[in-house]
Order: structure tokens, then sequence, then C-alpha cells
């Protein structure tokens, strides 16, 4: 499988560092509120990366963390009225259930930031030792960018004309600022009224670690000093992303993550997403509007990872018919397939050029059009031939994490609709339009559509 790198800006073929298991880590969600569908954009993403190494036969293990606390879930948990415990694991929960609705597999290890405090005061202690971070005159614990001078080499900060020097006296202590800003940034805050009851002890005061360092810490737990691949959305790239590389390096050494794999932004109805405009849009309100998660998932992995996607509503009820497409596609081919003639190799068959769309840089909509390519290809095939390209079908819809609709059981009509569809029917073969028209209207009106073919009619309820 061959990735586009954020680090080189250039496409490298992704092999585990240890020659058995693909070892990655995702930035998780912050659980203040429900994820929107931006949010699920990168985890979608970030899943069918991961279904597609383990369809290739490639073992994996997936990291992603949780942030229980930051500036947002303190004064979100506070305005509830809550326990910082009790807001964020309800929050967390429903993160988890809206996953599964999606079809996302849970990471091996999904470690919160509360829990591992232990480990980001060590990190600290070690970056003060080192004297790459530095107390200031509250008890807050401040990395000092000027000590790491590879700093933004990810964001290509050196191409910005930034200079290093401009960070003396310059401080960030938010947990998120803004994308020019090139400060030192916080490794604890010191405790500040406005956390109310949130703070621990540390060497350097009461407080609590900020944002950037729990994902190094993490990952130096679980990850150690070098793993394969760093993912998540674009806008992480700085300062989060390049935040974690200085902190990491310079308290572990190492290379820390061998491959960057970012997902660009999604728009809505093209333009920016927001609660203002009225287009955050999460998984409830989009099923509250009648569409499944996995129309959701469809339209989420409807673009490639590095181009915007543009989310619509009119875009799910595409996602709706090409489900159902697919689905009586894949019918068809089972039809023609022996039953007892099961396949599960490595051969794709028609479905070889889908397959090859995730396999060169993760190409979605190339797999999205494989399938439908491949499934009018097959239609010719019988057998034994027929029951491999099934299992082909299978083995790329598994790596894109689709499920596809059973077919809906035909609705029984009733006997007078049946004589009155029958009664237009032979209106029609008698070329009298007007009574056929006539007829027609009075079954809509009834609720029943009907369709003519050649030598013959269909009777659906509208």
């Amino acid at each position: 499988m061959r990735l586009f790198d954020t680090l080189s800006r250039s496409e490298r073929e992704l092999q585990p560092l240890d020659g058995s298991t693909f070892r990655f880590y995702c930035c998780g969600p912050t659980v203040y509120g429900p994820a929107h569908i931006g949010n699920f954009r990168t985890f979608v993403l970030q899943d069918v990366f991961r279904r597609t190494l383990e369809t290739s036969g490639v073992r994996t293990f997936h990291v992603r963390n949780i942030t229980d606390v930051d500036d947002k879930t303190i004064r979100d948990s506070q305005k509830a009225g809550k326990s910082l415990t009790e807001f964020t694991a309800f929050w967390t929960e429903k993160f988890h259930t809206d996953c599964e609705k999606l079809a996302c597999q849970p990471p091996h290890v999904e470690p919160g930031a509360v829990e591992h405090l232990p480990q980001q005061i060590a990190m600290i202690q070690t970056l003060v030792d080192k004297g790459h971070a530095y107390a200031s005159e509250d008890g807050s614990v401040y990395f000092n960018i000027a000590s790491y001078p590879a700093y933004g080499k990810l964001s290509r900060l050196d191409q910005r004309e930034l200079e290093i020097g401009k960070t003396q006296n310059s401080r960030s202590s938010s947990d998120e600022y803004e994308k020019e800003s090139l400060s030192d940034f916080v490794l604890w805050k010191a405790r500040k009224p406005e956390d109310g009851e949130n703070f621990w002890d540390s060497p350097w005061g009461q407080g609590r670690p900020g944002w950037h360092l729990e994902c190094s810490a993490m990952i130096a737990e679980y990850l150690g000093d070098t793993f394969d691949l760093h993912s998540g959305g674009v806008d992480l790239v700085f300062p989060h992303h390049e935040n974690e590389i200085a902190q990491s390096q310079c308290a572990c050494g190492g290379h820390f993550a061998e491959h960057w794999f970012h997902t660009t932004h999604l728009l809505v109805d093209g333009g920016k997403m927001s609660k203002s405009l009225g287009n955050l849009y999460t998984l409830d309100d989009l099923e509250a509007k009648g569409f499944t998660a996995m129309e959701v998932r469809y339209v989420l992995i409807g673009a490639h990872y590095r181009k915007p996607l543009n989310f619509t509503l009119d875009s799910l009820h595409g996602a709706k018919e090409a489900l159902a497409k697919l689905a009586k596609g894949a019918r068809a081919l089972a039809a023609k397939a022996p039953a007892e003639a099961r396949f599960d190799s490595v051969d794709f068959g028609p479905f070889q050029a889908a397959w090859d769309s995730l396999a060169n840089d993760l190409n979605t909509p190339g797999a999205l059009g494989g399938l439908f390519t491949g499934l009018r290809e097959a239609a010719a095939l019988e057998g034994e031939a027929a029951a491999k390209a099934l299992a082909g079908f299978n083995r790329v819809l598994r790596a894109l994490g689709l499920t596809l609709p059973e077919e809906e059981a035909a609705a029984e009509v009733p006997e007078d609709i049946r004589s009155l569809a029958e009664e237009r029917w032979q209106a029609r073969l008698s070329k009298d339009w007007a009574k056929s028209d006539e007829l027609r209207a009075k079954l809509t009106d009834l609720g029943w559509a009907v369709k003519d073919a050649k030598d013959s009619y269909e009777i659906s309820p509208v």
C-alpha cells in the first residue's frame, strides 16, 4: 500500500517497521459534546485505512486517545453542573455509539488523558531536566521551542518566514491558539479559579496538563519512541502535531512517526460548517432526517482524503441509491454462484481496479467506482467464476466498511388496488389514455404508484 506522507510531501510505501505489525496512532475526540460529521470524516477514513491494511493481510495495532481534560471539557462540564468525570464519560459513550453505527472498528487501545497524568508529569520533568522546558512564575511549565532547531519541519514553518527568535518572551497557555502564533506552548497549566475542582498535584504546583502533551505521553506509553504512522485532520498539523514532534523527540529521542496521514476538511453546501449557519450536523441530526448511518459513511468516503468533501443532503439521497444498486448487483451475482462455491482468495477478479484504488493512496472514490464497474463486468459470469468474483467484491466492500441494505420485501397489494391497476392496464392497451390517466391519478391518491414496462406493470407504495 502507498500513502501520501505529509512530512516528505510524497507518496511512500507502507511497511511495518518491525516486519510484523503496523503500529499507528490517531488523535481522538475531545469529549465535550457530540462529534459532528466533520470529525467523523477523519475517523471513518482512518477506519478505511486500517481495514485496507488488514484486508491486505497486515496485522495492525491502532491507538486512539480520548481528550477528557482541556479548556472545553472543563468549561462545559461546569456549565452542565457535572463533575468532569461524569460529563466526559457521557460524551465518550455517545462517541462510541456513533462509531459503532458508522461501522468504525474500535481501536486496540483507547487511553484517556486523565488516567495518564503520571506519564504526562514524568515527561514534563524529563523535558525540564534536559533544558527543553521551564517553569514560569505562576507555576505553569512551557516548552522552549528555541531549544529544538527542527521545530516547524512538518508544517514547513520556515517557508512562512517565521523565526524561532520571535518566540522569546512569547508564551501561549491556551490549549488551542491561532495558526500563525509561534509561541512557547504550555505543558503544565497552573491552577486557576475557573478550573474549579479540576486540578492535580505536580512538582510545579497544582494544575493540569496542556492539551498537546497527552498524545506524546500516550504514544510513548503504547508505541514507544518510533512507530509506523500518525494520523489526524489537516487542522492538527500546526500547532498540535508540530508540538507533539518537538516534545516527544526532545523527551524520548527516536524518530517518532515514520509517516504522517492527514485528512482534509469537510464543507457543507459549499461553505464552512458552523452552528451559527445551522449546518453543523451530527449523526443524530441526519438520522432524524431519515438517513441511515451507512448512507452517511458512504458520503464521507466519497471524496479523496486529500481533497475537501462538499457534504449535502442531496449527496445522502445519492448514497441511498448507490447502496441499493450495489446490493442489487451483489444479489444478482450471488444468485449465479453455486451455494457450495465460496471463495476468499487474494484474486479480486473484475474488482481488481477497485482494490488497486484503495492500495494507491487510499483512493476511496476510485474504489467505489470500481465496484460498479466490476459488477457490470461480472454480470456475464456464472458458476464458480461468479463465486470468485463475489468474493473479490466482498473483500473490497469490507475494506470500505460498507454494509449493503437488505432487499425490501414486496408490499402486499390489496385486491381492490390490483383491480384498479388491471383496469388501468387494459385501458392503456386499448389506448384509452384519458381513462388510463384518470385511474393512475386515483391509484396515486390511494398511495400506490404504477410503473409500466413493455409487456407488464408493477405496483408499489408511493
